[in-house]
């Protein structure tokens, strides 16, 4: 029952993440450091593992939800840090990736209930 709902969210959901992979290197790039060039780079860098792939969907679900709270978790002492740099450029970036994260989050658990 979930199928239809969960594929488009995600597909939703994939599409902004790919927009913004391509945001977050452009920053990267704009102070003076050297961007991850392959998704691979970006996996080694992350917190966040592959999942099981015979997962049901409601456990796939689940982990898409721990997936964002990770994210969000690790982005919020970031923007304090890029404030107190005096980098509002990046504490924007990273406030708006914060409302990103929360949001599917959000969105997430309203699918499981």
């Amino acid at each position: 029952p979930l199928f239809q709902a969960v594929h488009t969210l995600t597909e939703t959901q994939y599409t902004e993440l790919a927009m913004a992979v391509d945001e977050i290197a452009e920053r990267i790039r704009t102070l003076g450091e050297k961007a991850p060039g392959r998704m691979s780079a970006y996996m080694e860098l992350g917190a966040i593992k592959d999942g099981d792939e015979n997962a049901s969907a409601e456990d796939m679900v689940r982990s898409l939800v721990e997936a964002n709270e990770i994210v969000a978790n690790r982005i919020r002492p970031l923007i304090g840090e890029a404030a107190d740099a005096g980098d509002e450029v990046t504490a924007g970036l990273l406030t708006d990736r914060l409302t990103v994260h929360e949001k599917a989050g959000w969105m997430l658990r309203a699918m499981l209930g």
